[in-house]
């Protein structure tokens, strides 16, 4: 098989693996949100936040690990992963008070925003938090 050949599947298979893991971490964001909002009684935005923690914790564990096999410094890598989140969360609380104005289903922009998350998360750790360290690990 030729090298270009292999890239395109490695890359494929990182894209799915990335996407299966991202799922997961969806599940545990939903269920927290869904407990936060519905059984604890806390607002919309405090829910989204503690569930979007959640969240990227499970997700950055395992990505760092299986999808981009990277010995990158945890520190170092969690804090580019954290610059991404001081963009995104503010933006997606934003976008969610103001779709959840306007009278549209808290879960409904939950799992778009969760989409958005899921391709520029990708884009941002593939280019960004990984790019020279990816495969290092053992």
């Amino acid at each position: 098989m030729s090298e270009t050949k292999m890239t395109k599947k490695q890359n494929i298979i990182q894209i799915v693996k990335f996407a299966l893991f991202s799922a997961s971490a969806g599940i545990i964001q939903i269920v927290s949100f869904t407990l936060l909002f519905e059984i604890a009684g806390l607002n919309n935005t405090v829910s989204y936040i503690i569930s979007l923690c959640l969240s990227v914790l499970w997700n950055f564990t395992f990505n760092r690990k299986f999808t981009f096999k990277s010995a990158a410094n945890i520190p170092v890598a969690m804090l580019k992963v954290a610059l991404f989140y001081c963009v995104f969360a503010p933006l997606s609380t934003w976008w969610t008070h103001e779709f959840t104005a306007m009278g549209i289903n808290e879960y409904l922009i939950e799992f778009g925003t969760m989409a958005v998350n899921l391709v520029t998360e990708y884009l941002y750790c593939r280019f960004v938090v990984y790019r020279n360290s990816m495969n290092t690990r053992d």
